[in-house]
């Protein structure tokens, strides 16, 4: 398939909370790769379907090296207290602000064949699991900012080039 268009702050569908896939079909293989070959570009650690336009759960990864996807994912689990965590996102170009991110963190889904799939870790791969996973609740990572950072960030969003 193909890398897909980003969509970027301001595009009702990084809002949307995200449908679950009730029927792997054509257009979800076909999601899937599109996912998948949008997360391979250098710089990327996560691509959420929303972000690629399609408002339904399923995201891809590429967490050193290790590149898959995750169909209906459920964040289950995480552990220890949320710490500063410096992040930005394809959907807010330009910013790196720190969120409050739980080290450590599992999701729950299944692959295109329907069996289950588990990830779970810390340090990046946590990250990137919280983060993709409030995508597909419609939530951008600039809500996981403190107050004050959050001003700042969205002043930065309305200077910006792209808004």
């Amino acid at each position: 398939m193909t890398a897909r268009e980003i969509r970027i702050f301001g595009d009702p569908v990084l809002r949307t909370t995200c449908a679950p896939v009730s029927t792997i079909d054509e257009g979800v293989r076909s999601l899937v790769e599109d996912l998948v070959d949008s997360v391979k570009l250098p710089g990327r650690a996560g691509v959420a379907a929303p972000q690629i336009g399609v408002a339904v759960r399923a995201f891809s990864y590429n967490i050193d090296g290790d590149v898959g996807y995750v169909i209906n994912p459920v964040l289950t689990e995480v552990r220890g207290e949320p710490v500063p965590t410096g992040e930005g996102c394809l959907s807010v170009p330009g910013l790196w602000h720190d969120a409050l991110r739980h080290p450590w963190a599992r999701v729950e889904g299944i692959d295109l064949d329907g069996n289950p799939v588990v990830l779970e870790g810390e340090g990046l791969l946590a990250q990137a699991l919280q983060h993709e996973t409030d995508h597909l609740d419609g939530m951008l990572y600039l809500s996981r900012l403190t107050p004050e950072d959050r001003k700042r960030a969205m002043r930065e969003v309305r200077e910006s080039d792209w808004f």
